[in-house]
């Protein structure tokens, strides 16, 4: 079906697929913050650090590759530089986002006098808050909402950045409770972010985006999963949608197979958005979620390290297991497209999507 004749645009599909109708191909979300600002010839640093700059890029990457204009800011290390600690912005050849160099709890005793920080004032917040109202502004055929706002990551995900991932597995079992604590704060911040948002935009066309990889089972059990992600997940998205939010895009990172019965119990929306690496296989994410949008999920490893023809045969793949879901999909990489990856790898994603991407 190459070269077939589009009878939508990017936001008319997004907007058919949240009325659980089918629309005439599937959507492309690049996924590439910093491969946006690279690409332009720009520092990746300035994907974190200057809003003007970054929506540019993403905007007009976005539009020559031909996927929906989906302008966010926001890394996975979020949460230490929120709560105190400090970050060093990317630089170099292998340096692809902001790194933490100092996190905010080294003990027990730093985690419990941790406080919840002024949600205006915290770390990257008033940068977001620049980059949201410009793309408040902006009005395209290929932009479906208003605002992306991200509010990541999640609360595991948060709490391991606040007192590393290391040390924060070490106290599930020696330490449950301050794991629990840390939680808690989390999504007390996480909430705050999201009502300022609110205060701001409004929650009429706008987008709630999370994600949670520490809870991967690379890294937790299934049963840890149950013990102290669960129940916080739950609070969390229960409050987004309490606030009204109407849909939650959240990633879920990595190998989540073991996880995916308890994510089932989380809410995300009417409908959500659920997003997933390439560890995760669409058909199985789309029984967990019946009633949301799946999205994802090509290795970006391949992206970054093969040829393009390979690129293009496996996304090729991925177009058509997620071409085949009822649920309604949307293509992406499994994870944030990598800042370096090859122009021409990049492209023969998009093709392969513009090729065999068509509803009948």
């Amino acid at each position: 079906m190459a070269g077939k004749k589009a009878r939508m645009t990017d936001k008319e599909r997004i907007k058919a697929l949240l009325r659980r109708e089918r629309p005439d191909r599937i959507p492309v979300w690049g996924f590439a913050m910093g491969f946006c600002v690279v690409h332009s010839q720009t520092p990746l640093a300035d994907t974190y650090s200057k809003p003007e700059v970054s929506l540019q890029a993403q905007r007009a990457v976005s539009e020559k590759f031909g996927w929906m204009t989906f302008p966010m800011i926001g890394y996975a290390a979020g949460g230490a530089w929120e709560f105190g600690g400090d970050i060093k912005m990317p630089s170099g050849e292998f340096a692809q986002a902001p790194m933490i160099t100092r996190f905010p709890v080294e003990t027990e005793e730093d985690a419990w006098k941790l406080k919840v920080p002024d949600v205006k004032t915290a770390g990257i917040v008033p940068i977001q808050e620049e980059f949201n109202k410009l793309q408040a502004k902006l009005v395209a055929d290929s932009k479906p909402w208003k605002v992306a706002a991200m509010i990541d990551p999640g609360p595991f995900t948060l709490a391991g950045n606040i007192c590393t991932v290391k040390r924060l597995t070490k106290w599930l079992f020696k330490k449950p409770d301050v794991v629990h604590h840390l939680e808690k704060l989390a999504v007390d911040f996480t909430i705050a972010r999201a009502q300022h948002w609110k205060n701001l935009f409004g929650t009429d066309d706008v987008i709630i985006w999370t994600g949670e990889a520490t809870a991967a089972n690379q890294i937790i059990s299934p049963k840890q999963f149950e013990q102290f992600v669960l129940q916080h997940c739950i609070e969390l998205h229960k409050g987004l949608l309490s606030l009204g939010y109407k849909s939650i895009f959240c990633h879920i990172c990595g190998e989540q197979n073991g996880n995916l019965p308890f994510w089932a119990q989380v809410p995300m929306g009417d409908p959500g958005f659920v997003s997933v690496g390439h560890e995760v296989d669409l058909k199985t994410i789309a029984k967990y979620f019946p009633n949301d949008i799946i999205v994802g999920n090509l290795e970006p490893a391949i992206i970054q390290a093969r040829t393009p023809e390979e690129v293009y045969q496996a996304a090729k793949a991925v177009v058509e297991k997620g071409k085949s879901l009822p649920n309604g999909y949307v293509f992406a990489p499994g994870c944030e497209l990598p800042p370096m990856a090859s122009p021409d790898n990049v492209m023969a994603m998009t093709r392969a999507v513009n090729d065999v991407g068509w509803y009948d």
